[in-house]
């Protein structure tokens, strides 16, 4: 592959892949994820007094600049001009940078305005210091909120159309990972006096381009709907969550928040847990579902086989690949419904059909080829959010009797 006669994009991940020592969660995180900007809602922090921190605090930089960020831009990974940049990156992905730093490609032209946009190279490069350079500020304010014992309030960006829900049922909580940052969850959960030792708690992996606040609507929807606790939460580097978006932090977060569920509202009864993913949600889930054989059950929306099978059935780039679903679909121990939409064009409904096949038989559930629904649209109209509820409940209840 020359990056000479590529196309510019695809010259700038093959770079950045090669300057990365050839991480391939360099590459992966940037055509993977891509998290809301800004976030749909935030955690108030509130103090042990019951006093709201001001949220100007989060945006105080640290007196010292941060070291790692300093060495960077000493060595020329970012210049000068864009190293205090606030400018936003909707629709972005970002780019885990360990070790060894992403060094900008030199200006092919001298002279160039400011104006002038920048190559994907430098783009990718300064997203990727914006996103370590929050994940450090995020990582400084959560150990201190963790050490004055603030908790946290849920408030919801008000565009958002939502279903009445009762605030008692509402928990919001940042659950400690194994990598040291604090994962943003929000537990939407039945009345105590309405729970059965039988009562389900679902664990909801979603999407690549959304958050908790976006999801909150069909959470409180599913919680009222199956009588089931319903846990949503946001992969490392989403809304309020610390850390960077990268393939192994997201089978890291919902390792802790599984284990966060089984303390704290399944009773420590696996069977009663039930995995949810939502597109790239699939794979924190089959990862889970595959290492864990007690898991009560698993449901897959709009699924895909793999990552870079999404991109090209040609398996030549099978160094890069993430999330192989595929391969792990063929040692879960639990029921499993796969549902996709027969005009997905993001995901083809290939995927779906292949993941369910794959799944062993005895685990098997009917799956839901919906036929009149793409990626993202599966629930909208009433009709068809009646009729994914009554499916879910279905297979939800169908559980007790495997």
């Amino acid at each position: 592959m020359c990056c000479c006669c590529c196309p510019p994009a695809i010259s700038a991940l093959f770079c950045l892949w090669c300057r990365s020592g050839c991480r391939k969660s360099t590459v992966a995180s940037t055509l993977t994820f891509f998290p809301p900007e800004p976030a749909l809602y935030k955690f108030e922090r509130i103090t042990k007094d019951g006093r709201v921190l001001d949220e100007e605090e989060d945006a105080q930089q640290p007196k010292q600049e941060d070291k790692g960020y300093r060495k960077l831009r000493k060595e020329g990974a970012v210049p000068v001009e864009t190293a205090s940049s606030d400018r936003a990156t909707e629709g972005e992905g970002s780019i885990e940078i360990e070790d060894s730093p992403i060094m900008l490609a030199e200006a092919e032209t001298r002279g160039q305005t400011q104006q002038q946009m920048k190559s994907p190279m430098e783009e990718l490069s300064e997203q990727a210091l914006e996103r370590r350079k929050r994940a450090k500020l995020r990582k400084i304010r959560d150990d201190k909120d963790v050490e004055a014992g603030v908790t946290y309030r849920l408030a919801l960006d008000q565009r958002l159309i939502l279903p009445p829900y009762e605030e008692s049922c509402i928990r919001a909580v940042k659950v400690p990972g194994p990598n040291g940052a604090l994962i943003a969850t929000l537990i939407y959960q039945v009345p105590a006096d309405q729970c059965t030792p039988e009562t389900k708690t679902i664990i909801y992996s979603h999407g690549n381009a959304t958050d908790i606040g976006a999801m909150f609507p069909i959470q409180v929807i599913m919680a009222h709907s199956l009588s089931a606790h319903v846990v949503v939460y946001d992969y490392s580097g989403y809304g309020e969550s610390g850390g960077v978006p990268d393939e192994r932090n997201t089978y890291h977060d919902i390792e802790a928040v599984y284990k966060f569920v089984l303390r704290d509202t399944a009773n420590s009864v696996a069977k009663n847990v039930v995995l949810y993913g939502q597109s790239v949600g699939s794979g924190p889930c089959c990862y889970l579902a595959a290492k864990d054989d007690q898991i009560g059950g698993m449901i897959l929306h709009s699924p895909f086989t793999s990552g870079m099978r999404v991109l090209t059935p040609n398996r030549a780039l099978a160094c890069l690949d993430i999330y192989p679903n595929i391969d792990r679909i063929k040692h879960v121990n639990c029921p499993v419904m796969v549902i996709h939409g027969c005009l997905d064009q993001e995901v083809d409904i290939s995927h779906g059909k292949e993941m369910h096949e794959a799944v062993p038989r005895e685990f098997q559930r009917d799956p839901w080829w919906v036929p009149d629904r793409g990626h993202n649209d599966i629930t909208e109209g009433r009709g068809k959010l009646a009729e994914y509820i009554q499916r879910i409940r279905n297979f939800v209840r169908g559980l007790d009797s495997s």
